[in-house]
């Protein structure tokens, strides 16, 4: 059974694309709008898939472990001398642990849409946008080159744009679309110079190829090509890891990510939390062969990465709007996940990849289920008290909060302390910054549930009579997803725990993942598992801490924020106003960029289209000058000539008169003048 649902693996990405191409064509044909028509097809169109998926990988674990790479082609594709590339799929652990994520969480979150979206005009449009996003992530993951990678790459960045501004009308949320789109393309850009970069210099060695198998083997080649004064294979690293930075939200391109909550809460769940945000992450996973061979830029990924994670969450401490505060989390978040990766702990970061979906994306549903119940409102300083009329949303908000605050035997802690103990091995500067920001994450993930769900209502008479649990439509997926958020982290129990409690393998994730990456030859050593066992009590306490400390701040302490921030308004203004980056980024590049559009769009007025008309000008004055010349000269030479043999004819036709005295008296003149002439 799971062979034959194998041979179904073209229909995972397909299934979405025709739902996206029915409901496309049905919102735009102006037919009257059928709601259960449109879920029904987008629901099928990603929860087939996902069947179809699990199929795949019961297969792939029932083959050999160094049997779990199957590449299935379709038909070719790009053929332009050495550049060869196919239509086909490369279905491996990675692969398959992100079409899961995909098509499964994607899944849940359809189906929270119907409930969400039920009174949305444009319901139709709405799931043509998330089953194509589908489409485009399964490309990017189900790719077997880099052609077709960067395909789903820049599919998922244009539905972004597409979702993220969705209420277009509005044009602060149309803003936040554009803005997303234009930042992307800048590490979209570095992107394929670097992928490029690559190829030219394999096709110079003589083994140009685009496969990720065949790349495998062929960046060996690499070893020692420098460029200039620097490696070529870091070069291209680097570059590779700015087109992540846009996609994955890293200083200096996360700045999009925040504004993309204008987009309809689901979308942030599925997109921004996910799936979508996680490609850069998926990218360096991939190409960890690639990646293994640049210490520089590893070193580069991990201080980004762990800085990112620190910059986020302290921003996150002031922030009011429940989406903006679970956004700079994500942002932080990702941050370990590339931390991770720039340690060369990829098991590790794909393993924070998995559980951040379970987690994240049960807290921005979460977040939804409150926008919902309280008429649109999302600043958390007028709710309160909520945990009464919203049971289910709270109970699971909750379950995923301790989640990512890493307490205990929930997912994050698994996977963030994992993180935690290879940058421990790394550096003690990153550990040091990485356990900052995680016990930064557990005092404002506690401040938001407290002012969310605790103490006091602050919720205004009109929004109490509407106070209402979601629909199970919406807290079905909350709480298939806090179940996940809570037993997920048993996918990949540390080695050290398994150890201490008899198992014999206990990362199962590790071992399953560990076909598809390639790790640095020179392994770093590891401290003893009696440091490991105190760093992970460390991490705990950090996190037990910080979420106790959060909740007394915001219920019988809030005091203290309060005269913290009356203390230091300057800092704590530098703060709410997230450093300012935006300003910066719009005082030295948006405002400068639109001065040279300025400047661009004069000098093409006055220059250019003073060049083109006076072109012109020049060109009017010559034709007045050569139609007068040939009206008065070429013309009147014309006139004259005939005006001449006019004159000619008409003294001519007075001797041609019929009458013949006439021509006697002419040839009697003749004659006369002949004999004058001649006698005379």
């Amino acid at each position: 059974m799971a062979e034959k649902l194998f041979s179904l693996i073209y229909l995972v990405p397909l299934l979405p694309l025709l739902g996206a191409f029915v409901n496309g064509a049905y919102a735009f044909s102006g037919a009257k709008l059928v709601r259960p028509f449109v879920h029904t097809i987008a629901l099928a169109a990603i929860f087939i898939p996902f069947l179809i998926t699990v199929g795949a990988f019961l297969h792939v674990t029932s083959l050999p472990e160094e049997s779990r790479q199957v590449v299935v082609t379709f038909f070719p594709w790009l053929d332009v001398g050495s550049f060869k590339a196919n239509v086909e799929f490369l279905i491996d652990p990675l692969s398959l642990t992100l079409m899961l994520v995909i098509t499964g969480i994607g899944s849940l979150i359809h189906l929270y849409s119907v409930g969400y979206m039920s009174h949305e005009p444009s319901y139709a449009r709405y799931f043509t946008y998330l089953n194509l996003f589908c489409f485009a992530m399964l490309i990017l993951v189900m790719g077997s080159n880099v052609p077709m990678m960067f395909i789903g790459w820049e599919g998922v960045g244009l539905c972004s744009y597409l979702l993220i501004g969705f209420w277009f009308t509005d044009s602060a949320k149309a803003a936040a679309g554009m803005k997303a789109f234009v930042v992307n393309r800048v590490g979209d850009f570095a992107f394929i110079v670097g992928f490029l970069l690559l190829y030219w210099t394999l096709q110079s060695k003589g083994h140009a190829t685009v496969q990720f198998v065949e790349l495998r083997n062929a960046v060996t080649h690499l070893d020692g090509v420098m460029l200039g004064s620097f490696s070529l294979v870091t070069i291209v690293c680097v570059l590779m890891f700015i087109g992540a930075t846009g996609k994955s939200a890293q200083i200096p391109l996360y700045v999009w990510l925040p504004d993309a909550m204008a987009g309809p809460t689901p979308v942030s769940a599925l997109i921004h939390a996910a799936t979508m945000v996680t490609a850069g992450v998926y990218m360096i996973g991939r190409m960890s062969y690639l990646f293994s061979m640049s210490p520089a830029a590893l070193n580069i990924i991990a201080t980004v990465g762990f800085v990112t994670a620190l910059f986020a969450a302290i921003i996150g401490f002031t922030q009011n709007d429940i989406k903006k505060v679970l956004a700079y989390s994500t942002v932080s978040q990702l941050g370990y996940m590339f931390g991770a990766m720039g340690v060369a702990a990829y098991t590790a970061g794909v393993f924070h990849l998995l559980t951040h979906a379970f987690f994240k994306a049960c807290l921005f549903l979460g977040s939804g289920s409150v926008i919902h119940a309280m008429s649109g409102e999302q600043d958390i300083q007028k709710m309160g008290a909520l945990r009464k009329h919203l049971p289910i949303t709270h109970a699971t908000f909750f379950l995923s909060t301790l989640a990512i605050a890493g307490i205990f035997p929930f997912s994050g802690f698994f996977s963030k302390d994992e993180i935690l103990w290879h940058a421990f091995n790394h550096s003690k500067l990153l550990w040091l910054i990485g356990v900052t920001a995680a016990a930064g994450t557990a005092v404002y993930m506690l401040r938001m549930v407290t002012l969310t769900f605790y103490g006091e209502s602050r919720v205004s008479e009109e929004a109490m009579h509407h106070l209402h649990e979601s629909p199970l439509s919406m807290t079905i997926p909350l709480m298939v997803l806090a179940f996940l958020a809570v037993f997920g982290g048993f996918l990949g129990v540390p080695e050290s725990l398994g150890h201490f409690f008899g198992l014999h393998e206990s990362n199962l994730l590790e071992h399953w993942l560990e076909p598809s990456l390639v790790f640095p030859k020179e392994a770093l050593p590891m401290a003893s598992h009696a440091t490991e066992y105190f760093l992970m009590v460390f991490s705990l306490g950090i996190a037990i801490s910080g979420c106790l400390i959060g909740f007394v701040l915001y219920t019988k302490r809030k005091d203290i924020p309060e005269s913290l921030a009356q203390k230091y308004p300057k800092v704590y203004e530098f703060i709410y106003n997230k450093y300012y980056v935006d300003e910066f980024y719009k005082a030295v590049f948006v405002n400068n960029l639109l001065r040279l559009n300025d400047f661009l769009a004069l000098f093409d007025q006055k220059v250019i289209d003073g060049i083109v008309n006076g072109t012109a000008y020049v060109t009017k004055i010559v034709a007045y000058v050569s139609g007068w010349v040939d009206r008065t000269f070429v013309d009147g030479l014309v006139n004259l000539t005939a005006s001449v043999t006019s004159f000619g004819g008409i003294i001519a036709r007075r001797f041609q008169t019929g009458r013949i005295q006439t021509y006697l008296y002419l040839a009697l003149g003749a004659i006369l003048v002949i004999v004058f002439y001649r006698f005379g």
